[in-house]
Order: structure tokens, then C-alpha cells, then sequence
């Protein structure tokens, strides 16, 4: 019963993902906060974040991004696959990022935060940038309603 959807409805939603990547001790799995810019999803690393170090590595990894509502009746899956790299710091694709889950103005972020946790202008930052080799969408919507009307998406 599963149907697909173009990809482009969940990636343009500020979701959590989940990154996937191999460690000597088996899989391991991180949420994220993702920007979807020229056909890669980029994630926030560190030269110290542990996914960063796995994936230098071993580039193999899955991110998984669900669009869960469920008093709309609405499950979105999406799997991609593929091989990852690391690249420098991009402060200003990191203000997007920021923006795309905080808001357009900069003025209202969390000081601290900003100060603290998410520093679009430290040295040490690192995209995480997946061009996928695979992709999977399932729309599993029709939990509620039945497989008549799990199509098209409605993600507004």
C-alpha cells in the first residue's frame, strides 16, 4: 500500500532527520537539523562531532526524515542514501540553516544559543553534505483515512 511523493514536499519542512553511520561498534544514529540546497542535504558538524570523525572514516550513511501529523492523518517517509563528505564551514549557508528552523530574523534568536551552541563563525564548523545515491518516499497516510486519500500529500 505504500506510495511514493516527490521528495521536495518533506525536504522543504524544517524536520528533524536522522543521520546514520557506521562506527566499529556497529551503526550509530544522531538527530540533525538539515538545509536541502543544490540537490544535497547539508547537516551541521564539528571537527570533534563523533559523526563528523565516523564519517572521515567511513562515508556510508542514511538520513531518514519523517513528516508526522497525526490529527491530519499524515506519515511521510523519507530515506536517503549514499556517501558523505566533509567540508569547511559556510557561515552564510549556516545563518540559512539557522533561519530555516528559528525564523527569518535574526534579532529574535536566542542570544545565547547562538552564542553558545550554534556559532555560524567558528572555525572548527564542518558540513556534513549528502548527495544522495538512493532515495525512498513512502506515504503511509492512509492510516486514518484509507489508501484513496493518502495522495497527494498535504503538507501545509
Amino acid at each position: 500500500m505504500a506510495r511514493s511523493f516527490d521528495p521536495e514536499a518533506v525536504l522543504a519542512m524544517p524536520l528533524m532527520a536522522n543521520l546514520a553511520t557506521q562506527s566499529s561498534n556497529g551503526p550509530r544514529n544522531a538527530p540533525v537539523w538539515f538545509i536541502w540546497e543544490d540537490g544535497a542535504v547539508w547537516m551541521l558538524g564539528s571537527t570533534t562531532a563523533a559523526s563528523v570523525l565516523r564519517l572521515l572514516t567511513d562515508s556510508r550513511c542514511a538520513i531518514e526524515v519523517v513528516h508526522f501529523d497525526n490529527l491530519a492523518g499524515q506519515l511521510l517517509h523519507l530515506g536517503l542514501r549514499g556517501h558523505a563528505t566533509i567540508l569547511p564551514s559556510d557561515p552564510k549557508r549556516f545563518r540559512r540553516l539557522l533561519a530555516r528552523y528559528l525564523g527569518p530574523d535574526e534579532c529574535a534568536w536566542n542570544p545565547w544559543f547562538i552564542n553558545n551552541v550554534a556559532t555560524p563563525n567558528d572555525p572548527d564548523n564542518r558540513w556534513i553534505r549528502l548527495c544522495p545515491d538512493s532515495t525512498f518516499t513512502n506515504n503511509v497516510s492512509y492510516f486514518r483515512t484509507g489508501p484513496d486519500l493518502a495522495w497527494p500529500p498535504t503538507t501545509g
